[in-house]
């Protein structure tokens, strides 16, 4: 198995779970060597977690986990369109929102969920740009939901 799937398997998220499919495509390689990755939500196979306002509904330490399991499925839906993570170059950026009480001003620490999961999968290669942003709601009532950019290798 490639590197940054093993990493991506050991850290607890197989590959071979994966999101009940939509009407979008999941991951598009654009422009050369862009691939611009739709948002995920965190379903854990076919089952969403974590639905619910952060922190009223979902607490931040969920909140958090939820967010890296939709870094992972943003991964899984990547290696699906490219075929290996290992073709990936880097990370560029990554954009987390958040479904939170209006009072809720810690977006970031929920998104470190995400960036903390490209950080053990991709090392170096996985430090990015991000933007950590509240919504009041988000597609299935879901408490997070990321999206990413990211760079091939040539």
């Amino acid at each position: 198995m490639p590197e940054f799937e093993s990493r991506l398997s050991e850290l607890g998220f197989p590959l071979d779970k994966t999101t009940p499919e939509g009407n979008l495509v999941d991951a598009v390689a654009v422009v050369d060597k862009w691939i611009y990755a739709s948002g995920q939500v965190p379903f854990d196979g076919q089952d969403l977690k974590h639905v619910g306002k952060v922190p009223s509904q979902v607490s931040l330490k969920d909140a958090q986990t939820a967010a890296a399991l939709c870094a992972a499925n943003v991964l899984r839906a990547v290696r699906k369109e490219i075929g290996s993570l290992d073709r990936i170059e880097r990370v560029v950026r990554i954009t987390g929102y958040v479904n939170s009480d209006s009072d809720f001003t810690e977006h970031h620490l929920v998104i470190n969920g995400a960036s903390q999961l490209v950080r053990d999968v991709f090392a170096d290669q996985g430090r990015h740009a991000r933007t950590a942003l509240g919504m009041q709601q988000l597609p299935l009532g879901a408490s997070v939901e990321v999206e990413m950019i990211l760079l091939l290798n040539a």
